[in-house]
């Protein structure tokens, strides 16, 4: 008498939970962005990390361009979801430029992004700033203005904090050297005594709580161009 032998019936496979997408591509680069720097942000090592092929890829990103603005927004985004908007609106203000300055500091290549083409990223904030300007009542030329300000001065400044060689930021003593080594050569470039200031100043010199003092004096303004009496003519 036959057995009858059980064969098992082939299964689809089920689709994988990890498919690739635009948000995979996205948080990959970043990584690799964050690792080795934009030089080595490449499709080639994208396609080896996300162990698929370069056709996948760019049936979701065009180009490394596209890339690169996609991964600059990314973290823009995600900086901006953390953010509880607080009732009074400059205190809103100053965290979202404090957020964007650390955002940069721990994301070098995104300050250099932002400046070669400032689309999507910049304009989520300029929206973002936009809107607590609004709720400060500051409306017409004087919100382009000032909103326009404070967006150069927290990319300019938070630019200029990571522009120098990664491994000065690496470790605080290594920071306090090379501030210790600019200060020497301030000193010994001029000795008026005013840039022997400055140099004593720069010794014991914090870039973040710096940036956040400037932010500080560009809220100062802001908030009195809104409480100015308005001028009356003659």
């Amino acid at each position: 008498m036959c057995q009858d032998v059980f064969v098992p019936t082939p299964q689809r496979s089920a689709r994988r939970s990890d498919a690739l997408s635009r948000e995979r591509i996205v948080a990959a680069a970043i990584e690799i962005l964050d690792a080795d720097g934009e030089p080595d942000l490449t499709f080639r090592a994208l396609t080896a990390r996300l162990s698929t092929g370069a056709g996948a890829i760019y049936h979701h990103i065009a180009n490394k361009n596209e890339l690169l603005a996609a991964a600059t927004d990314d973290v823009i985004a995600q900086l901006f979801s953390q953010i509880e908007k607080d009732a009074d609106p400059a205190q809103t203000l100053r965290a979202i430029s404090l957020g964007i300055f650390d955002a940069i500091d721990a994301h070098p290549w995104v300050g250099v992004q932002l400046s070669h083409d400032p689309f999507p990223a910049v304009l989520r904030i300029w929206k973002a700033i936009g809107e607590q300007l609004q709720a400060l009542e500051v409306t017409g030329p004087a919100q382009s203005n000032a909103g326009s300000a404070l967006v150069s001065y927290v990319l300019g400044a938070a630019a200029q904090h990571v522009a120098g060689p990664r491994t000065q930021r690496d470790t605080a003593a290594k920071r306090e050297a090379y501030l210790e080594t600019l200060a020497e050569r301030l000193t010994l470039h001029d000795p008026d005594p005013l840039v022997g200031e400055i140099a004593d100043q720069l010794r014991e010199h914090d870039d973040r709580a710096q940036f956040l003092a400037g932010v500080d004096i560009f809220l100062t303004g802001i908030i009195a161009q809104t409480t100015r009496p308005t001028p009356t003519s003659s």
